[in-house]
């Protein structure tokens, strides 16, 4: 069996999510924070809605965007693995 490749879309969306939410670096926030974190925004705003405060952020501060876009990818990398299908 060989695995296809991780739906990163899925994954992205989680991290426009969190990057736009209040969590923030410093609050050392537990995988169930970050879980809670993404769902507040995603109900809040909508996909496209986060996706657009990244833009915005990215658009005025690109310099701290990039440094809370990693944060984001690192955490929900951590607190919500991706669902992998096997072919």
């Amino acid at each position: 069996m060989s695995s296809m490749p991780c739906d990163l879309s899925v994954s992205s969306a989680r991290a426009d999510a969190l990057f736009a939410s209040a969590l923030q670096r410093s609050d050392r926030p537990s995988p169930g924070q970050v879980r809670q974190a993404i769902a507040v925004a995603v109900a809040r705003y909508g996909d496209p809605g986060c996706a657009a405060r990244v833009a915005q952020a990215f658009g005025e501060y690109p310099e701290t965007a990039v440094t809370r876009m990693r944060w984001a990818r690192t955490m929900v990398a951590l607190a919500v693995p991706a669902t992998c299908l096997a072919a």
